[in-house]
Parts: structure tokens; sequence; C-alpha cells
């Protein structure tokens, strides 16, 4: 069984300062995907993060943005970017790694801001290229997704769907392309396991003690190609980890990679 995490840190630093390598002593992920390490590859050699294999996509702006993979197992091939999203390549926003048994992608969504200055971005261009690109890969070899993808999908993924209606990450447009991306064949494997259970959240406002009340959304997935669901043995939120704004999320797979 092999146990793959992915964790918005928002600030990969900052986290390392708040308990990320007890966090990964403790719980042991087998692949560890961040998104928003905000940090320039310059950094990189001083983190000493416990994982042979590192893979990195920095922005090119300074403290912004930026995934990594990090893994025990080596990678056969590895991927930057949506094809066809020029503006991307300097945002580092994804990640993919090709392993014996399937694609692990590790992707940030970009968000479509306060005033959804970048939602028709989002909704005409990010969404239909990254379901195109994933739907590719997974007619070769099964997909495993994860990341913060900005939207919470239904009511039940967050606490005041109502008064939420039109905000960023929880516009119709949003959850649409969502939609589309778990009809291209992929599966949310968390809500697939915990069908009508709510209260389950990824993200907290840092103000009004939102984490505390647990008024929060579910923006953070893992979804995985229908062929390979019966592979996840498990899928888990663990609010309880502290040190970002977001918390870990991940599954449990039955074969090893």
């Amino acid at each position: 069984m092999r146990t793959l995490v992915s964790w918005n840190v928002n600030g990969l630093r900052s986290v390392l300062g708040k308990g990320l390598l007890e966090f990964i002593d403790q719980r042991v992920p087998d692949v560890l995907c961040l998104q928003e390490i905000k940090l320039g590859a310059e950094h990189v050699p001083a983190l000493a993060l416990p994982y042979p294999h590192q893979l990195w996509h920095h922005a090119l702006k300074p403290g912004y943005s930026g995934t990594a993979i990090l893994s025990h197992e080596k990678p056969q091939r590895v991927l930057r970017d949506v094809p066809g999203l020029p503006p991307h390549p300097t945002e580092g926003r994804l990640l993919a790694a090709e392993f014996a048994d399937f694609w692990m992608i590790n992707v940030y969504v970009p968000n479509s801001q306060r005033e959804l200055t970048r939602l028709a971005y989002r909704q005409k261009e990010w969404d239909p290229a990254l379901r195109k690109f994933l739907s590719g890969l997974a007619r070769k070899k099964p997909v495993v997704v994860c990341g913060d993808f900005n939207v919470a999908h239904e009511p039940i993924d967050l606490a005041n769907p109502a008064s939420n209606r039109r905000n960023a990450g929880f516009t119709d447009e949003e959850r649409t392309g969502f939609t589309e991306l778990l009809g291209a064949g992929f599966a949310d494997v968390f809500r697939r396991q915990h069908p009508d259970e709510p209260g389950h959240y990824s993200w907290w406002t840092y103000r009004a003690n939102a984490r505390e009340r647990n008024i929060g959304w579910r923006i953070d997935y893992f979804l995985v190609s229908e062929s390979f669901s019966k592979q996840v043995r498990e899928s888990f939120i663990w609010p309880e980890v502290t040190g970002s704004d977001h918390c870990p999320v991940g599954i449990r797979l039955k074969a090893k990679l």
C-alpha cells in the first residue's frame, strides 16, 4: 500500500518552520505533491527534504505560485505545464511525473480572483486545456491528478454555499468545468467514498476563526482515472495538520508504484 498526499503549503519555507519535516516523518507519504511553494530554484538545496527524487516547477515571479513532486520512486518521465497555455510556464502550475503504473499530476489551478477577473481565462482556456491534457495521458496510462483546484464542486463542499454564489471558487462556470473534468473519465474519490458527509473541508480563511469553527471549503482533490479507481483503498483529509490555510489531502493505493 502506498500513500499519496497533496498539500497547498502557502509558502514552503514558512511551513518548514511549522512542522513539515515532522509531518513527513510521522505520516510518511510515498509521494508528496506541494502547491504554492513560493520559492525559486536557488532555495531548493537548503531545504534538505528527505526525498531522493524531487521535481520542481518554480514561478518566474518571486514568492508566487509554484509546484513540487517529492517521491521515493524515480519517475520515468517528467512534464511541465499544460500544452497550449503560454502564460503558465511562468507560473509553475503543473507538474506531471510518469511512474510505472500511472501518471501523477500535481496542479495548482488559477484562482478566478475576487472580482472574477480571471474567470473567463479559467473557463475558456485553462479548464478545457487541462481536461484535454489529462484525457490524452489517460488514453495510454491511468492518471492520478491532485492539487488545489480552486473550486468547491457541490454545495456540500463548502460551509456557506448560498452566500458564496458567484464568489470565486463557487461560480457556475468553475463548477461546470469541474463537472466536465469528471465527465471526461475521472473520479473524485473522496466524495465517492463519503457521498453524503458534510463538513469535510481543506481550506479555511484566516479571518473570523474560520478554521476553529470549521467554516471552510473543499477545494483540494485527488481525482483518478475510472479504470484506476478500484486501486484506491482510502481517501482522506487531514484537517488536524496545521501550518497553512490548507490542510493535506490524500489517498492510499492497494498496489505499489
